[in-house]
């Protein structure tokens, strides 16, 4: 079966937003306008496509990324075949809870567009997902929506994208009124004005622009052609001779400053009141990449270990990444991948790079939301799923047998909280552990460990909200109750300064003895940099194999650490002697005495705790603001900054985590109900001494 759209014409997108700011209503307006639906979901009725789930319903959020496809001809073009577009697209949660799914997402996709609220402009949310878009290199669009809604305000909005985000933003259009008064938008490109009619704002009317906006676009076109014109040489005379340069031109110049991350187009409007999603879409078709715009992927051949690349095009050999895992209570665990080269057909065998074990690909199915559409092959640049792979988790690569190679995994942030969870009934205990390892498969924020002193379990995750969902869903998918302790801080330890120390096993017992004995030097890394175990053995006073063996009892003995049993992290172990004994030296003696070695060596090294830090943005009324200010200081927290929104204030502030808990009650109770807050972890930082032995004595208990 030929490709049915050219690979120029395939648009892999995603809708990326802080919460609240209507992406999901962004994407049902899409949805209605490229006719995949034939009625507009609503968020309050628990009745939109992107979000099917039970709790994304009940909450009016979104938990889950959710991928469709769509197709759409550019307004102007003749509705045929050729001039048709494919956009495949996956709405990302906003809550930064649920950060992994946008990791995934902006992992596998060429470009993305960022919405934000007309009235709070650039938010807490919209900076972390954007410096997420930012380490993935995802050029992008912005659509400035909510203009409908009382203190909404394009400019300042556009103005919050230039100092927050980036410079490189260009106003492609500007909106026809505000709050009520909001009727269209003005292209600035064309310099006429949208006015969308109709019952659902499915009809698009051109129109001259009002004689009192006149003077104002024309201010608004001429920075944008500023903007555009310095990208490109030929442009730049041609403006600088005051020669006329065409629409398509400026079109062909701005998609490649796009493509560069030179320039971000800005576009705006209300999609609750179908206003401005249209040019929207023909802003996606316009200028953001297809995969043949992205540079070639690059791997590790796994065979050779040097870096090779893929071309997107479908005559390559094949190459695919698995970004998601989903069970599906229909057809069983479902993997979702992105194809970076080749061509796929149903029951074709492929190589799991990342582990070396082969997988059948029996079916092939095109997702829409909850959907599922069978196919019997996948092109380049393709979103698919798959069912019943055995071995195949998130970030694992895909490819033929016959040439090997292995693309960048994901990087996940590690969990920041932690609860206990116990069955209700005995029948229920191994019911709970398939349930919580199917769980923690599909979404890799999510941890699950047995406390082996205490005989719990322990699951860790991003947030309160996170935790909740897991056991909602525990209790819904796999018909499982449990009773859920106190949240609890996933708190680590480091050390502050350099130190040595000696670690001995040596028994002897009748027979073989073992013999095991290393000197081992600790120093502190960068907040952040992670474990390094260095090997500086001379003239083999330790054989080299029983080194990793060493370097697997610092490992171990780093999960447990010295001051409360909380794992260490951040420092650099450095073997550099030891002596070993020609029968009875082992494996196990020299695991045990290099994690003997290293607990000695972290005592000596002036260990501390560490607490997760959480960036936090409260809202809330005038009239609450010291109150809500004395509350934060009251938690440890520090102010950073206070701004004005219409009749509320935001205070911007860092809070340690275990300071955090129940705070939605006491912010409801200190502002009656009128305040609301976001917050996203931040950074790890030293426990306070006064606090230090709290915290220890607390974890003894």
């Amino acid at each position: 079966m030929p490709r049915v759209y050219p690979i120029e014409k395939v648009r892999d997108i995603g809708i990326i937003a802080h919460i609240d700011a209507g992406k999901t209503t962004v994407t049902e307006r899409v949805l209605f306008y490229t006719g995949i639906s034939y009625k507009i979901g609503d968020i309050d009725k628990g009745t939109t496509i992107m979000d099917w789930m039970e709790q994304e319903k009940e909450r009016g959020i979104t938990i889950t990324a959710a991928a469709i496809t769509c197709f759409w001809t550019p307004r102007g073009l003749e509705h045929k075949k050729e001039n048709e577009y494919r956009i495949n697209i996956i709405d990302t949660p906003g809550h930064i809870d649920f950060t992994a799914e946008v990791q995934r997402s902006l992992r596998v996709l060429d470009g993305a567009v960022v919405v934000f609220d007309g009235v709070a402009g650039v938010e807490s949310q919209s900076e972390t997902v954007w410096h997420q878009a930012d380490k993935f290199k995802v050029p992008r669009i912005c659509f400035i929506n909510k203009l409908d809604r009382i203190g909404a305000s394009f400019e300042n909005s556009f103005n919050s994208i230039l100092e927050k985000l980036s410079s490189n933003a260009v106003a492609l259009q500007i909106p026809i009124g505000l709050e009520v008064q909001h009727k269209g938008v003005i292209d600035l490109l064309k310099m006429k004005a949208l006015k969308f009619e109709g019952d659902f704002g499915q009809l698009v009317k051109e129109e001259e622009i009002p004689k009192d906006l006149i003077g104002e676009a024309k201010k608004w076109r001429e920075k944008m052609i500023e903007k555009i014109v310095a990208e490109d040489e030929k442009a730049m005379e041609n403006y600088l001779t005051n020669k006329e340069i065409p629409t398509e031109e400026l079109r062909k110049v701005l998609r490649k400053a796009v493509l560069d991350y030179k320039l971000i187009p800005v576009f705006c409007g209300a999609a609750l009141e179908n206003k401005g999603i249209q040019p929207l879409l023909d802003a996606i078709c316009y200028y953001l990449p297809s995969p043949k715009d992205m540079p070639p992927v690059k791997g590790i051949d796994s065979q050779t270990g040097q870096e090779i690349e893929r071309k997107a095009e479908d005559d390559e050999k094949f190459s695919a990444l698995a970004f998601k895992i989903a069970a599906d209570p229909y057809v069983g665990t479902l993997t979702y991948f992105r194809v970076y080269s080749g061509g796929l057909k149903a029951g074709s065998y492929l190589l799991n790079s990342t582990t070396n074990e082969k997988e059948r690909i029996g079916r092939i199915l095109r997702m829409h939301a909850a959907e599922r559409e069978e196919t019997k092959e996948v092109f380049t640049g393709d979103i698919a799923a798959t069912v019943g792979l055995k071995n195949t988790k998130t970030g694992h690569t895909l490819c033929e047998e016959s040439s090997p190679i292995i693309l960048e995994q994901i990087i996940f942030p590690e969990p920041v909280i932690s609860i206990r969870i116990e069955p209700k009934t005995k029948q229920d205990q191994e019911k709970m552990g398939l349930s919580l390892k199917k769980l923690a498969e599909e979404d890799p924020t999510f941890k699950v460990k047995g406390d082996l002193e205490t005989g719990e379990t322990i699951i860790s995750g991003m947030g309160e909200l996170h935790l909740e969902i897991i056991v909602d869903r525990m209790k819904r998918e796999f018909k499982v109750d449990g009773l859920v302790g106190k949240p609890q801080v996933a708190y680590k330890e480091t050390i502050k300064t350099e130190s040595e120390a000696e670690g001995k096993y040596i028994r002897q017992s009748g027979g073989r003895g073992q013999y095991g004995h290393v000197w081992l030097r600790v120093k502190p890394k960068q907040r952040g940099e992670g474990f390094e175990f260095v090997d500086e053995i001379k003239g083999g006073a330790i054989p080299k194999e029983f080194i990793p063996a060493i370097q697997k009892g610092i490992k171990e003995a780093m999960d447990k650490g010295v001051l409360a049993g909380y794992p260490v992290v951040d420092l650099q172990a450095t073997l550099y002697d030891g002596s070993f004994h020609e029968v009875d030296s082992s494996e196990n003696a020299f695991k045990i005495a290099g994690s003997v070695a290293f607990q000695e060596a972290v005592k000596r090294a002036k260990p501390v705790l560490l607490e997760p830090i959480m960036r936090l943005e409260v809202i809330v009324p005038s009239d609450f603001f010291g109150d809500t200010i004395g509350d934060l200081s009251a938690r440890r927290g520090k102010i950073e900054e206070t701004k004005d929104r219409l009749n509320l204030k935001v205070i911007e502030a860092k809070v340690p985590l275990a300071k955090m808990f129940g705070y939605v009650t006491a912010l409801r109770s200190l502002t009656e109900g009128r305040g609301t807050f976001t917050m996203e972890f931040d950074h790890y930082e030293e426990v306070p001494s006064n606090i230090v032995q709290e915290i220890i004595e607390g974890r003894r208990k």
